[in-house]
């Protein structure tokens, strides 16, 4: 049975501060969770209601009832089991010849479903300006359906990193460069901005490239993409076949 208190600590985990705290953020769902003895992550504790369905060490895991997996689970409708696990620290990996940098990301949502992307590209690493949402909020780690396992996620002060890097610093612009006659340099640092701001003027002036995504349809009532299906389109037009 699960005390008060771990049900307290566990819930205040949707919060960074929280999560930064206890140094803890958690996994939901045995799918994910399967994925976790693969990577960097280390799990403390896994509370289950079957936990026979789980390949873990006994005393890893404890079994829990619906009612208590519904208090400590942040989904709408839980799954079947949620991990404890500790945070790691951010380590940068080198520059990698395709990277994602983030600036000024606020939606859980689409982080989730960039560092998804990124995975499924092949993308090890993706810088974040330090106003990037945390990537360890629930949200965000279910968004990413485990690809956050396998991708190399750093936050750091982009100004700095941006004005040392060798890679070729590429933004979205309007007038850009058409993204389907555009000629992929050897080493890349895809940028993407904040959602309704875009990004930021002082990592502007640090482009060495402008692309655009060219409209097709007639109608002008769309204003812009979402920048996860951006993100998507681009990634797609740099990896293909025959590069």
């Amino acid at each position: 049975m699960l005390t008060a208190h771990t049900i307290k600590v566990l819930q205040s985990l949707d919060k960074k501060k929280f999560r930064q705290k206890y140094n803890l953020f958690l996994v939901e769902g045995n799918k994910i969770i399967s994925e976790l003895p693969n990577s960097n992550f280390k799990i403390k504790e896994i509370f289950s209601t079957n936990p026979q369905n789980l390949n873990f060490k006994e005393t890893l895991v404890h079994q829990i009832t619906e009612n208590e997996l519904k208090k400590i689970s942040f989904l709408q409708n839980p799954k079947d089991s949620v991990a404890v696990c500790e945070l790691n620290e951010d380590s940068k990996l080198n520059d990698q010849n395709i990277q994602l940098i983030l600036d000024g990301i606020q939606d859980p949502g689409n982080l989730g479903t960039i560092i998804r992307l990124a995975d499924w590209f092949g993308i090890e690493q993706i810088i974040c300006s330090e106003d990037t949402v945390d990537f360890y909020n629930p949200k965000v780690i279910q968004a990413s359906m485990g690809s956050f396992t396998r991708v190399n996620i750093v936050y750091c002060n982009l100004v700095d990193y941006l004005s040392e890097t060798k890679n070729i610093n590429i933004g979205t612009d309007m007038d850009g460069e058409n993204i389907y006659t555009f000629e992929k340099p050897e080493k890349i640092n895809l940028i993407l901005g904040n959602e309704g701001k875009g990004m930021r003027e002082e990592t502007e002036k640090l482009l060495h490239k402008k692309i655009s995504i060219p409209r097709f349809g007639k109608s002008q009532s769309t204003e812009s993409l979402n920048v996860s299906m951006a993100a998507g389109i681009i990634l797609g037009q740099l990896f293909r076949v025959g590069e």
